[in-house]
């Protein structure tokens, strides 16, 4: 006889929602929460996390058999939903469309959490408006190596940036090794436009701080923080203020105030602290929506940048290439691609990358590059802590992880040559080929 499924069924606001499972393990490896854990955590603090999802579509991102194996990406809406939760139909770039889940209330916010779905990910536009953003997101994303003290200082110069073109950025700990800061913005403005203005912000901030902040799109060429202005291309989505995060520690994104940025730590907000904090302060972005302004000024600074040459940056895989958009290949690659188009480049040193991994599991990924290290530990020695690149690959509906070693740091007799990464699991590689066929087809 097949096991009888547990529930739990809560009556939250006079709606019932039914938590399967409830006792399932969704972190096991530092601290131990249930699903049911992870439910009562969101209904602890959900007008903050409401707060930041309400009237937004939002793709579920559902870790169904917990924080520690992957997740995948679950764009449409369950057919299987309370008559109460809402839907929006949505566009993305391929020309497909989505009916997507809209959260409003804490009832929707457990729903979708016994759907797996750990982390919250709205889009930024309200279900309202689809076609204008009302919020331009700064994604700080600290490079391998990079201290938090460097994340923190960038903050700080992102906010005095925000100040001179009269925004009002709202700072929250990504729960990860990032920060946030969300700004919100009237809605006038399309998502080309708002990518403009984010990636204007992003090359100033690097003016001001080449030492630590970065604009650069290729992995190869950042150093020290990068600024994502990519997270505000269509179709781009980060997790919300109060999102748990998957570490051992749980920790969660925590909103905060400018003046405490100084003296905070990532680690000091999880599902542990996070009640009491809320209960305590309150919700830090309370008043957000209050605090829209203009990106007149930025863009404004934008075409100052493409007066003076500066064009436009490499937009995210499989979105169209645009007009004035610069190469979309990496530095590596340069030369090769030039020579396959006859273009007439300066010559480029070529960064000598190979690839050791390519996996859907991170840790089947990692475990290769360790096998790689052992067979070739000269080469390894030499290795800075940025040489390793480690890239998370968005595939149609979940992550992979590909792993590549820069070996510029190690003298070019006992350079690796590149071999078949092990694993090699590239999950679009199928997909790439036949896009490649029927391009080569149509030409």
């Amino acid at each position: 006889m097949p096991k009888k499924e547990s529930v739990e069924v809560l009556t939250i606001d006079g709606r019932e929602v039914r938590i399967t499972n409830p006792e399932k393990l969704y972190f096991s490896r530092g601290v131990q929460l249930s699903k049911l854990d992870v439910v009562r955590y969101y209904l602890a603090i959900a007008p903050g996390a409401i707060a930041g999802i309400r009237n937004r579509p939002i793709v579920l991102k559902r870790f169904v058999n917990g924080a520690e194996q992957e997740p995948f990406y679950q764009k449409r809406a369950p057919e299987n939903r309370p008559d109460w939760l809402r839907t929006v139909t949505l566009s993305f770039p391929s020309g497909r469309t989505a009916e997507e889940i809209v959260v409003d209330d804490p009832a929707g916010l457990a729903w979708v959490v016994n759907l797996g779905c750990i982390e919250l990910h709205p889009h930024a536009v309200r279900a309202t408006d689809l076609d204008h953003p009302d919020e331009l997101r700064i994604d700080l994303d600290p490079g391998p190596g990079v201290p938090w003290d460097d994340v923190r200082r960038v903050a700080m110069i992102a906010s005095e940036v925000l100040a001179e073109l009269g925004l009002r950025g709202w700072p929250k700990t990504s729960g990860s090794r990032g920060m946030h800061i969300n700004v919100r913005i009237e809605h006038r403005w399309t998502f080309t436009e708002v990518r403009r203005a984010a990636l204007a912000f992003s090359r100033e901030v690097e003016r001001r701080a080449p030492d630590i902040a970065t604009s650069k799109w290729w992995k190869e060429e950042r150093k020290g923080v990068f600024l994502d202005y990519n997270q505000n291309a269509k179709d781009r989505t980060t997790c919300s203020a109060y999102s748990i995060r998957p570490l051992p520690d749980a920790r969660v994104s925590a909103p905060l105030e400018w003046s405490e940025i100084p003296e905070c730590v990532p680690e000091d907000f999880t599902v542990f602290t996070m009640p009491k904090r809320f209960a305590d302060v309150g919700d830090p972005h309370a008043t957000m929506d209050a605090s829209a302004g203009s990106l007149d000024a930025l863009l404004a600074l934008a075409e100052r940048d493409e007066a003076e040459g500066l064009g436009d940056a490499p937009w995210p895989p499989h979105y169209k290439k645009m007009d004035g958009e610069a190469p979309r290949v990496a530095p590596s690659r340069a030369k090769r691609a030039a020579k396959k188009t006859g273009e007439k480049k300066p010559r480029m040193p070529k960064m000598p990358l190979i690839t050791v991994a390519n996996s859907p599991k991170k840790d089947a990924a990692l475990a290769g590059l360790e096998r790689w290290k052992a067979r070739y530990p000269d080469a390894a020695s030499h290795l800075a802590v940025d040489d390793v690149l480690v890239d998370s690959m968005r595939g149609r509906s979940s992550t992979w992880t590909r792993i590549r070693v820069n070996l510029r740091h190690v003298p070019e007799e006992i350079r690796p040559a590149q071999e078949t990464p092990d694993p090699d699991d590239d999950p679009t590689r199928e997909w790439r080929e036949m896009y490649k066929k029927s391009r080569d087809a149509i030409e």
